[in-house]
Formats: C-alpha cells, structure tokens, sequence
C-alpha cells in the first residue's frame, strides 16, 4: 500500500470512536470509494474491486500495521483492536444457525440429518441472504445462499420467493388444484414449505407479501394450463424453470402500475439491484443444484483412508470460466467480442456474469429511462440508491441473466456434507480446504500425511516450520457449529495454519467504511447427509 493511500485511510480510521457492543456489531460496505455514485453501493460492480483484491492479497501485513497502530493510539482516539474472546465470540456466533431434521417426516426417510448455518455482515446492511426449508407438497428439502449487489433488496427478494415457486413446480396437478380452490374460496391455504428460520432473518413487509402471493398465484394458474404438469416436475425442471419465471417477475412488478408508492419502490429497488443465488434440492436419490452467479456447492467426501475431498457442485459464472465468458459472447455481433467483458467484469462493471434482477443489464436504454423517468416525485432516486446510468458499450442488451447452471449428483456412502457458500467465504478459503475443515469439525480427527521425501531433507528451522503448521491443524475446534468454524478460520488463520486471534480480531474490528475494503459478507450453510440412504437396497 502506497504511504499517501495507507495516510488517507488512517486519517479515517482514527476519527471513530470505536464501540464493540456484545452481541449486535455488524460491519458495513465502503460508502462513497468509487468514482461513480452507481459504483459505491457494492465493490463487486466496480473497479473498486480490484482495489480490494490488491488489499487482500497484502493484508496480512497491513491488519498487522493495524493492530500496532490500535496499540499505540491515545486514549482519546478509542479505535481498539484488541477484541477480547469474548467479544470475537459474540460477534462470530450472533446469527448462528443448528437444526436437527427428523429422520422420518411421516413421507419417508429424510436425506438431511441436520444442518449449520452462519452469516458475518462487512456491509450495513448485509446484502447476503440465506434460507431453508422442506418440501410439504413434494418430496426433499431446499437450501439456498443469495449474494446481493447495488443493495441488499433483490438478494432479499430471492431469498424469500425461490424456494416457493422450486416448490409449486414440483407439485402434482391435483395438489396445485386444492391451492387454487383454497384462494378463490377464501379458505385456509395448503402449506407448501417448511421454512427453518434464524430470528436475524428478514421478512417482507405486508403489502410486498401480498403482491410476491400474487405472482406466485399466476405461476401456479399457468401449470395447471400445461397438459403434461400431471406428476409435477423433475427437480431438474423446477429449477430451472423457478429460476427464469421469478426473475421475469422481477422485471414485470418494476414496469406495472402498483397500488402504493412503498410496493412501487420496493419492486424498483429489487429488479435494478442484483443477486446471484446457489439453490440446492437435497431428496433421498441425489442433489440438484442450480448456480447462477458466484455462490459455489462443494460436496464433502470422506474417502477410504479418512482422508476429505472436495467435490464441486457448481461452476462459479464470472471471468475466470472461459467457457461462461464464450457463452456470453457468442450472444452477441462479433463487433462487441473486445468490450463485453471488461477488466474482467461484464462491461467493465459486473463481477457475475448470471444474476437475478440488473436490469440496468437486461432492458433496453430506452425502457430504463422510462421506467426511471415516470416514477412518481415523491420516490427519491437518491434515496432508492437508483441513477440514470447505463454501462458503457451498452449496444445489444441483455446481457445478463439468471438462467442458472444444473448439476445432479447420486449420494453415495462416502458423501458426507453439502458445502453452500456466498462469494465472500470462497475468498478466504479455497473448496478443498474448507472441506478438509469440515470433515476434521466433524470426525474429530486431524489426519497428518506422513513425510514426504523432499520434507525429509529439510533444515532444522523448516522442520520447525512445519511441526507448527501439524500443530495447528491438530487444534480443537471453538466452535460447536462448523459454518461458525469456516469463518473463523477464514478469517482468522495466521501464517501457519494456526488460529491468530490478533488477525481474527484485527478483521472484526475495523470500522464500517473499511472492514468492506479488506472482506466480503461471508455466508455458509452446512448440510449433513444421511448417507445410510445410499446404502439402503431401493438405492
């Protein structure tokens, strides 16, 4: 970091006053970094980003600096980086997630025992969502994680409706016929999902919940006209088809008249925010799972030896996929083949390259402008954190959109747990590794591999070295929740492997206009299988 940009954030830094309540800090996303108002909501839609990722490749460093520095303030600059365990504890466990899921459900067996949910905020408020629940009219359960960008209002969106349109296409006819009885006789409605719920976890005021019933309600009337909806849909099918029908919606409920200003803010905050979302289907024969966006599925698998793998459920849709970047381009004239994506990002400005809502990527300038234009002035675009802006090179839209990429895969005996995480914690910890420090979590058990020839030959020092790094590994778990326990290690390990309660505090303590510069918002949801399924003889 260059002494002038290390000064500027400084100066920042010590004009906090820094207070550390037990159990409700939450850190917040940098306000105003960028160089364009629409580029300030979220680092992942602007070249802010890459600012971060030079941070977050010297920050060990620089959090060391911080910590120094925290020391040597005055009395009267309060910016304390010496949280105590405490402190770090309560900030880490405050949204902690544990559910125990019977083994039967009066259906069958159930592929879920349980799962270990967590989420850590870097922006105020968090833009990430997360949810799960059982399928009441169809068979399995859903989880999902929604990254939010531009706000949080579309991940929130998702977050509550996927799952219920997952869940009605993979109902059977008659089923969704006893729903349309129930509503146009005003009689009590079939429960569709169970829903498993963090008392953190937002909900939808009453005017937006009943507009989102509504759609819901179309979607159904519209299967119950499709001749082959008999058995419902594959969870293949459901999906996909959840996926792009609730993303229409999102683009139809911001361009129709609404009946109050509050439901006609909320649906132009949803559609011209964006959210990427992981969704997976877990039932008693394998698991679905729908990407579209940056989350990422990872399946932990226990081998013969007791070794963990890692297993990708999913293919993370940014630049890096050369084959999503190919998808993209072959959409549109050869012409745009040099400026569809842009310092890695589509159009120069989106991470992502599949996501729900980004209209701004989607609909044409001119319906942008009128959507925009013909709000009411009493709706303050400032206040929606909306601008009359569109991305440059802006020529044959959409250029974006939320159909989402399929995987299936058969439980079998040695698949062990589900792995589905937001971005944020793919930043800190690469698949392979948080399997392993799940499957550890799990067994209690640190399998070390023996010496290999070159280890044999090292110096003493490097021995050392490396005694510490086993011993680190071999460390007992702080955390009865294993989603918990992947934050904190992925934040907080140090040099060798170990826990670092100095860099854990260092990155919890930063004030709100930074933490977001050196961290995502982190969410991970753990799901442990019942793999005695893939045991069983109808398997």
């Amino acid at each position: 970091m260059s002494a002038r940009v290390y000064s500027s954030i400084f100066q920042r830094a010590s004009s906090y006053a820094l207070t550390l309540p037990a159990a409700s800090y939450q850190c917040s996303h940098l306000v105003a970094f960028s160089c364009h108002p629409l580029l300030a909501h979220r680092c992942r839609l602007s070249s802010c980003s890459a600012f971060r990722s030079h941070h977050l490749r010297n920050r060990d460093e620089e959090l060391g600096n911080w910590s120094q520095i925290g020391r040597n303030l005055s009395t009267h600059q309060d910016l304390n980086f010496q949280l105590s365990s405490v402190q770090i504890n309560s900030i880490l466990r405050s949204n902690e997630q544990s559910v125990s899921v019977p083994e039967f459900d009066g259906r069958g067996l159930s592929a879920v025992r349980r799962f270990e949910s967590n989420h850590l905020a870097a922006n105020a408020p968090n833009e990430d969502r997360r949810s799960a629940a059982t399928c009441l009219q169809s068979k399995g359960m859903l989880f999902g994680v929604f990254d939010g960008h531009g706000g949080w209002a579309c991940a929130q969106a998702v977050g509550e409706r996927l799952l219920y349109y997952i869940a009605v296409a993979m109902m059977r006819k008659h089923s969704i016929e006893e729903l349309e009885k129930c509503m146009e006789h005003g009689r009590p409605v079939l429960p569709i999902l169970q829903w498993y719920k963090h008392h953190s976890d937002f909900t939808f005021n009453r005017e937006s919940a009943s507009l989102y019933t509504d759609h819901l309600r179309v979607f159904w009337q519209d299967l119950l006209e499709c001749e082959e909806h008999d058995e419902g849909m594959s969870p293949h099918d459901a999906l996909a088809c959840a996926f792009k029908r609730l993303d229409a919606d999102i683009s139809l409920e911001a361009q129709v008249p609404l009946s109050s200003d509050l439901m006609k803010s909320t649906a132009i905050q949803v559609a011209f925010a964006g959210c990427t979302a992981c969704v997976a289907h877990i039932g008693t024969e394998g698991i679905h799972v729908a990407n579209a966006g940056d989350c990422r599925a990872v399946l932990g698998v226990q081998q013969e030896d007791g070794s963990w793998s890692a297993l990708p459920l999913s293919q993370d849709h940014n630049s890096e996929n050369q084959a999503e970047v190919e998808r993209i381009k072959a959409q549109h004239p050869p012409s745009e083949r040099g400026t569809i994506i842009t310092d890695d990002r589509l159009l120069g400005v989106l991470m992502p390259l599949r996501a729900f809502g980004d209209v701004r990527f989607k609909w044409s300038r001119e319906l942008q402008q009128s959507i925009l234009g013909n709000l009411d002035s009493r709706v303050d675009l400032d206040f929606l954190s909306l601008y009359q802006y569109t991305p440059p090179n802006y020529l044959t839209p959409p250029y974006l959109d939320a159909n989402p990429e399929i995987t299936y895969h058969k439980l079998r005996p040695q698949d062990r747990f589900l792995i589905l995480g937001t971005d944020g914690l793919w930043d800190e910890l690469g698949s392979e590794e948080a399997v392993r420090l799940v499957g550890e979590h799990l067994s209690g058990i640190h399998l070390q591999a023996p010496l290999s020839l070159s280890e044999r030959r090292l110096k003493l020092g490097q021995i050392h070295e490396l005694l510490l790094k086993r011993r680190a590994r071999a460390s007992p778990a702080l955390d009865s929740n294993a989603a918990t326990h992947l934050i904190r290690h992925g934040l907080g390990t140090g040099e060798y492997g170990e826990l670092c309660q100095e860099r854990l505090a260092s990155m919890l303590a930063l004030p709100e206009d930074l933490a977001r510069m050196y961290r995502d918002d982190i969410t991970a949801t753990v799901v442990y299988l019942n793999s005695d399924l893939a045991r069983a003889p109808h398997s």
